[in-house]
């Protein structure tokens, strides 16, 4: 383990490879991607079949273990993707989403058909809200619900998982049950969704202690987590769940999905490769595939992510800041806690702004052809700082019309 009060010495290299430790066998993260189904629920993400196709194989090469591929009972147009997706993508586990109903389970099991790895993932909700609300149903009617469900869904596929949709609003007690039957029933992952991003990391983490505590055969069957970010802690409560018990998260690319979006893929696998220290697990994504993957997506959806998007937003590793510049070229683990190559973003970006101080100008310039003497670079400055001033974006132009006419031929010779 590396001791942080040393690492600021320390280049890339020397961190990457020194904070690796062995780690066992049950410490690996399955990665459960969710983007081609609750992703495209949300407006504007919609897909085209040819779309849906690519952006799964994409998917696979990144090394995600499970592809939600869609929900097979929506529409004839979401089975034929899933099943296409089924037959082409062989090197992950595709899954179809489908409600605790007959009809729902043989329309995902006929999707998934040909898939070399198939799971039918099956959900009922759970707190007394929906239950009494949305389904008008009792307790015990979902309790049966789901046994019967799920024990269907085993009949198609030796892979099902049940989710207790919005676990993190249900009575304990009744969460124990519901999640006890479907383990009986022969589940083999468990899902505790936080539906709509209402629980804290703490409340999230000693629900999964709780369940593996109370519930026979937990010890049997994979837990997961999928959250939603309507507080802004959906990544923050999926670390939580890992830390707790959870083995396997459900995520999207840039976190897009219902209302506020989910968890974002991206962020989860850079917190645990940055972040070893604290949590010691494997998974089997590339790192280096997020970048591609995400302006792949945005190629397909209607928006492309925020610029201040952790890991993969266009300023991720960009610095304006005359102190953060000085530090990069310094040492860039002043500033970068990863390697922007790490995440498949081909480098940093240094901004000139009102922001940015001599040492970047004086750089720029030089790699522009036009070395600058301490003297000339005071009188350049100076003019750079009026102009940023007024100018929001200054371009290699700008700062070549910086310089004047007769200084930038004396310069040139």
């Amino acid at each position: 383990m590396i001791n942080p009060q040393t690492i600021i010495s320390m280049h890339y290299d020397q961190v990457q490879i020194e904070s690796v430790r062995p780690m066992s066998s049950s410490n690996q993260i399955v990665f459960f991607d969710t983007t081609l189904r609750d992703g495209e629920q949300s407006p504007g993400c919609t897909m085209h079949h040819e779309e849906k196709l690519r952006m799964a194989h994409q998917l696979a090469d990144l090394g995600v273990d499970v592809i939600e591929a869609g929900f097979a009972i929506a529409s004839q147009g979401d089975s034929d993707s899933i099943r296409t997706i089924a037959r082409e993508v062989r090197n992950a586990r595709i899954a179809s989403l489908a409600r605790c109903k007959r009809e729902d389970i043989e329309a995902a099991a006929r999707s998934i058909e040909p898939a070399a790895k198939s799971r039918i993932h099956t959900f009922l909700a759970s707190s007394d809200l929906h239950l009494q609300a949305k389904l008008k149903i009792t307790r015990a009617e979902a309790i049966d619900q789901a046994a019967e469900s799920v024990r269907l869904a085993c009949t198609f596929t030796d892979d099902v998982e049940f989710s207790a949709e919005d676990a993190t609003r249900t009575d304990p007690d009744f969460l124990v049950k519901i999640v006890t039957v479907a383990v009986q029933a022969g589940a083999t992952t468990i899902n505790i969704p936080d539906t709509v991003g209402y629980t804290t990391p703490e409340e999230y983490a000693a629900t999964f202690r709780m369940l593996l505590d109370k519930v026979p055969g937990a010890e049997n069957v994979i837990f997961s987590t999928h959250c939603h970010d309507d507080l802004g802690m959906a990544v923050a409560n999926t670390i939580a769940g890992i830390q707790a018990g959870a083995r396997q998260v459900e995520c999207t690319i840039t976190g897009i999905g219902e209302r506020a979006g989910n968890a974002a893929l991206e962020e989860i696998a850079a917190a645990l490769m940055v972040r070893r220290d604290k949590l010691p697990y494997t998974n089997n994504i590339k790192m280096e595939k997020l970048y591609p993957t995400s302006k792949i997506l945005a190629e397909f959806i209607s928006f492309g992510c925020s610029p201040n998007k952790a890991i993969v937003g266009a300023n991720a590793f960009a610095h304006e800041s005359g102190i953060h510049q000085h530090g990069v070229m310094a040492n860039p683990l002043t500033y970068e806690i990863m390697t922007p190559e790490s995440v498949g973003v081909p480098t940093n970006n240094m901004v000139l702004g009102k922001h940015s101080g001599r040492r970047m100008l004086e750089q720029r310039l030089a790699e522009l052809g036009h070395p600058l003497t301490r003297s000339q670079l005071d009188e350049v400055y100076h003019r750079f700082t009026e102009l940023a001033d007024r100018k929001k974006s200054i371009y290699d132009q700008d700062l070549l019309g910086l310089l004047q006419p007769d200084k930038a031929t004396a310069i040139a010779h």
